[in-house]
């Protein structure tokens, strides 16, 4: 090799610390052990995670989901609270499986940053592993990516996805939905992860103060910040107990866009907006965005995270399980049949 008088140079001068990243690695796996499940046999630390099937399984089917957080994250590094953003992240891949009624067995996580902030990403980590724990799912392991010059300083951005399983003859497709089939609504947490790039606009054309009570006494940053709610637990002991006939986890698009997917041909969900409170942060952001009342229904969920369908005979006891597991149930509607080419959800 020649002789060169330029300076040696190391990955950390290309702006990549790998002390940073190992630290990050053994901040989080005291949290990643907390969720472990009988079927993890690697988890954080290897090249590839893995996970047996169990032997109650007669024949097993995989159901898989991978989402993000969106611009929530954007409100997540401006207001300096990255505590359950990990949540949310979580929360959208699994809930997102179990409408097919599948049991989440594992997660894995993908963190992105320009510059590795160990504090940031060790909270950001942390929150995932509550969400897993809240999900009843094993946290196997994850990438972080340190990229210098792709994104600003400060900034991250997150990806995940879950792996669940099901019994063969138990998947929920919603074939079996009836018009007389009722429509029980479970409360979100707030906005969840979705409609953020409106919540925003909203948020700066009004100026909006952060710190400022608004719901009772929380401030608003808590309640744009509140993170997705978890239905996991509630709904496998649900359909343990009776069957389920479809499920809509109601995510981006709202609950006139995602009802319909689990509906079959010549029905139409009717559903009574009267029939649950509209949440005060939903109010506001009608109010203060002008925003017409249809367009609220196909972009937030308004207050009902999960649509769950179920026999008219079985209503009452689904509600009743549910709210012994903490929810808080509404009846919003029915199924009906479908009239000519009318929308297969309708909000009133």
């Amino acid at each position: 090799m020649t002789e060169s008088h330029r300076p040696s140079l190391s990955y950390r001068d290309a702006g990549v610390d790998i002390d940073a990243g190992d630290q990050l690695v053994e901040n989080i796996k005291p949290f990643a052990k907390r969720t472990m499940r009988p079927e993890v046999l690697s988890g954080i630390g290897g090249f590839g995670g893995l996970v047996e099937i169990s032997k109650k399984y007669q024949e097993p089917v995989l159901v898989s989901g991978t989402d993000g957080v969106g611009t929530k994250l954007k409100l997540a590094i401006e207001l300096n609270r990255h505590d359950t953003v990990g949540i949310d992240l979580v929360a959208m891949s699994v809930n997102d499986i179990l409408v097919q009624g599948a049991e989440p067995l594992f997660f894995l996580d993908y963190y992105a940053c320009g510059k590795l902030d160990v504090t940031t990403a060790t909270e950001v980590v942390k929150g995932i592993a509550q969400g897993c724990e809240q999900a009843g799912c094993a946290l196997i392991g994850g990438e972080t990516a340190e990229m210098p010059g792709m994104y600003p300083v400060g900034e991250y951005d997150l990806a995940g996805f879950a792996v669940g399983v099901v019994e063969k003859r138990k998947i929920i497709t919603g074939e079996t939905i009836v018009p007389g089939d009722v429509l029980l609504g479970l409360a979100s947490n707030g906005a969840h992860s979705n409609g953020y790039s409106l919540i925003r606009k909203i948020l700066h054309l009004t100026e909006a103060d952060f710190t400022a009570p608004f719901d009772g006494e929380r401030p608003l940053a808590d309640v744009v910040m509140a993170p997705t709610r978890i239905y996991v637990k509630p709904l496998l002991k649900l359909m343990d107990a009776l069957p389920v006939k479809g499920m809509a986890h109601i995510t981006g698009g709202g609950l006139t866009e995602n009802v319909p997917r689990v509906l079959p041909e010549g029905v139409t969900a009717q559903i009574d907006a009267s029939s649950w409170p509209l949440p005060k942060l939903f109010q506001w952001l009608q109010r203060e965005g002008n925003v017409a009342e249809q367009e609220m229904y196909r972009t937030f969920n308004c207050g009902i995270g999960m649509v769950v369908v179920v026999a008219a005979e079985h209503a009452d006891e689904a509600v009743r399980i549910l709210s012994g597991e903490g929810e808080t149930v509404y009846r919003i509607g029915e199924i009906r049949s479908r009239q000519g080419d009318e929308h297969p959800t309708q909000v009133a």
